[in-house]
């Protein structure tokens, strides 16, 4: 009679699985504990796989003349390499530079007004969205990072799939992107640049136009444990107190509140993490103060100069770094040849950037295993070297060793377009669809596939 009763309640435990789930499902709760959830599968699978032990190794062999592969690859690819090509590796020639920008000192601080304070938290991978949101409604845009988010990372398109998980697998969103939403869907305008410095972002503050950077960033500074890239809005400066005025959309305190807002960051540890993303920053500005903006910028109104001057900081940085440091100046450096459009010269430096990836004193910092994330330099250099199987090698690292899932579209297209190259076009067409499953309507993935007359 026991064991019959304990069987006829056996129909609880469906039950209460079913009442455990839809309440884990329940927005309220879904925001505080899905990304709990995911962290802890995350941390059991680089457990097993640590992904900073993951190393590339690049073999330097073209698999043709490197004449004939530039010109084959850029007859076939240069409609294909849309907004992340025009956006970042091939600059075009700007106004000319202004001779000197202004002889005014600068003040010794400056702190916007009407900054607005939004933080990323209660979605995935927010930084983009949440900082581009920050920067737009300080010109008065009345959107907010769910806007933003829709259209730079709309996810596998499913529109019954709640902000809370839209675009989860989609783990960051490229400075292209935020400048290519602003452009294309605002009535403002915004501009992407390499090689800034300190005093030329106090010039655009003290004149107005708040600056926003990409950084490198550890998650525990105390251990150096934990590299992340992030997006930085830089809203202020104060010299007497050393340091930009920031609003950091990631940053909670133990209670999960968030922490960011004008937060000052000293001189030293700003440059020191942006210098980690050869000093990337975007202006965002009403399209009428198109003339001011040039003018602030000065040289750098010049892309091309801008990358040319990035590649000369770079060179110092290589002179003059050790250790770890020194990985990211060769970075740097491969980074502002492919700016240039110099491949071969990018392939080099990328080449000596991983070698000494290799050799990274892992007693002092983590390896940064999330770049090929945030930069996908390397892609462009090897691919316009017929590198194909260094393309291949590297996302295949950065796919399978680095992340939990291989959703990065942008690797998956790269090693899509050295499948095709290299002769294997199915596995080709494979890697454009999972892309696009990372990032619905794509447009580099489907005109990869358009271009060989298929459908995603």
């Amino acid at each position: 009679m026991k064991s019959k009763t304990r069987f006829n309640k056996l129909w609880l435990i469906p039950l209460g699985l079913a009442l455990l789930a839809g309440f884990y499902y329940l927005p309220p709760v879904h925001s505080r504990l899905a990304w709990r959830v995911d962290e802890l599968r995350t941390k059991i699978i680089y457990y097993f796989n640590p992904p900073s032990e993951a190393v590339f190794q690049p073999s330097g062999e073209a698999a043709l003349t490197i004449e004939t592969a530039i010109a084959t690859v850029r007859a076939e690819y240069m409609m294909t390499l849309t907004p992340q090509v025009t956006a970042t590796a091939m600059p075009t020639t700007g106004p000319t530079p202004t001779p000197t920008v202004t002889s005014t000192p600068l003040p010794g601080s400056v702190i916007l007004p009407g900054v607005k304070y939004v933080d990323q938290h209660e979605r995935w991978n927010y930084c983009g969205p949440a900082n581009l949101t920050m920067a737009l409604n300080f010109w008065g845009w009345p959107g907010n990072r769910d806007d933003v988010a829709r259209v730079v990372k709309p996810g596998n398109g499913n529109l019954r799939e709640s902000f809370i998980d839209q675009g989860k697998d989609d783990k960051n969103v490229m400075p292209y992107e935020l400048v290519d939403f602003v452009n294309e869907e605002t009535e403002f305008r915004a501009l992407l640049r390499n090689g800034g410095d300190e005093n030329l972002i106090k010039r655009m503050l003290a004149a107005g136009f708040p600056v926003l950077i990409e950084k490198g960033y550890y998650k525990d500074t105390k251990t150096n444990t934990d590299w992340l890239g992030h997006y930085l809005f830089t809203t202020g400066y104060d010299d007497s107190r050393g340091g930009f005025i920031v609003q950091d959309a990631y940053l909670r305190d133990a209670n999960l509140k968030p922490i960011g807002k004008d937060m000052l960051v000293d001189y030293a540890t700003y440059q020191y993490g942006w210098r980690e993303f050869n000093y990337l920053f975007m202006v965002i500005y009403p399209a009428d103060r198109e003339n001011e903006v040039q003018t602030l910028l000065g040289p750098w109104s010049d892309e091309k100069w801008a990358s040319q001057h990035a590649l000369e900081l770079a060179e110092k940085d290589i002179q003059t770094l050790t250790g770890n440091d020194l990985f990211f100046a060769w970075f740097n450096r491969g980074t502002s040849h492919v700016a240039l459009q110099q491949y071969v010269d990018a392939a080099t430096a990328y080449d000596q950037a991983f070698a000494l990836y290799s050799k990274w004193d892992v007693e002092k910092a983590d390896r940064p295993y999330r770049i090929l994330w945030y930069q996908t330099g390397p892609y462009f250099a090897y691919f316009y070297s017929a590198r194909y199987q260094d393309v291949i090698s590297l996302a295949d690292t950065t796919l399978n060793e680095t992340i939990s899932k291989p959703t990065l579209e942008e690797s998956l297209l790269w090693r899509g377009r050295a499948y095709y190259m290299s002769g294997n076009t199915q596995a080709a067409v494979d890697d454009y669809r999972a892309a696009l499953k990372v990032h619905v309507n794509w447009v580099p993935a489907l005109q990869a596939l358009q271009d060989l007359g298929l459908q995603p």
